[in-house]
């Protein structure tokens, strides 16, 4: 089974619903493959949702909602032990966690308790409820939605909880052009419903397999340990990229050289990959007078940070 294609078919999918946007279209399939969870950030009302939606329905494998409130509890999303009367005995009630993919919209609208229920899921694929752990379905990803930190009634994610997201991506306001196809398009209850899947589950694990063999030189893996310390010793942060951070772009880069048809890395794939992977994990200092991390500071942040660091030959 040739991957490009198949990839392919999966970005063209999606791509049928969200106009205009390859690069995050790309990203999203990069962040699947990579065995990662991904986390959009941006206004309300340019997609998110749809795109979370939209790869859902483009694999075969099941999808679960949920919604984000401020009364929300943890055991709304991993489930809940009750007692049988018949069989005497208390019975583990699975909640909406347990699916291959899973959409947290507005994760940043509930508690910060609510918010670390996820943190066992999205880092070991298994929740533990009253001593007892339960494994995931596999493949498993977690896409949240959040709206900026300056909306009312947010409730900042945790640096802890940031660095379980593979990449944190922005979808930006559609062309003109782009947006005129939207308001074109026939309106029905979802604009994902009509997308047929292209995967299976099994697919999708054979693709995160295989993009385990694509290949990293030693002189790539130094490039990426640099940038992560250089990010670490820079003056303009006061909290620098942790080593799931490096192991993160690691598993991105390779993920993306598989998207692409190659067998290998190149530097360019480190390069291309490090804002939207690593600017999520930082800090930036207090020195920089910016009471909020935004996802274009952050991100031009690093982005200065890898062009300082000299590049293999």
């Amino acid at each position: 089974m040739k991957s490009t294609p198949i990839v392919q078919a999966i970005q063209e999918n999606i791509g049928r619903v969200i106009k205009g946007k390859p690069r995050v279209i790309e990203l999203t399939a990069v962040t699947l493959l990579a065995r990662g969870h991904l986390l959009l950030e941006d206004v309300p009302g340019v997609g998110k949702t749809t795109l979370a939606h939209s790869l859902a329905r483009s694999l075969d494998c099941s999808f679960k909602r949920i919604q984000f409130t401020s009364d929300l509890l943890p055991s709304d999303i991993v489930g809940v032990s009750l007692f049988n009367r018949q069989k005497q005995a208390f019975e583990f009630m699975p909640g909406p966690i347990f699916a291959n993919i899973v959409l947290a919209d507005e994760i940043n609208r509930t508690t910060p308790k609510t918010q670390s229920s996820l943190l066992e899921a999205m880092s070991e694929a298994q929740i533990s409820v009253d001593n007892q752990t339960h494994p995931l379905h596999q493949p498993f990803m977690v896409i949240a939605t959040q709206n900026p930190a300056e909306y009312h009634g947010t409730f900042p994610l945790p640096e802890s909880q940031l660095d379980r997201f593979l990449m944190r991506l922005q979808i930006g306001y559609p062309s003109p052009e782009e947006e005129k196809k939207v308001l074109d398009r026939p309106q029905s209850l979802h604009p994902a419903e009509d997308l047929q899947p292209v995967l299976t589950g099994h697919d999708v694990l054979n693709l995160q397999n295989q993009v385990d063999q694509v290949l990293m030189e030693e002189s790539l893996t130094e490039y990426l340990l640099a940038i992560v310390q250089a990010t670490r010793q820079s003056e303009l942060l006061s909290l620098g990229v942790s080593t799931r951070g490096a192991l993160a772009l690691s598993r991105a880069a390779k993920a993306l050289a598989f998207v692409r048809g190659r067998a290998y890395c190149l530097p360019d794939d480190i390069k291309e990959l490090a804002p939207v992977v690593l600017s999520h994990r930082i800090m930036l200092s207090r020195s920089q007078g910016l009471r909020q991390r935004t996802c274009e500071q952050t991100e031009q942040v690093v982005h200065d940070l890898v062009e300082s660091v000299p590049v293999p030959v």
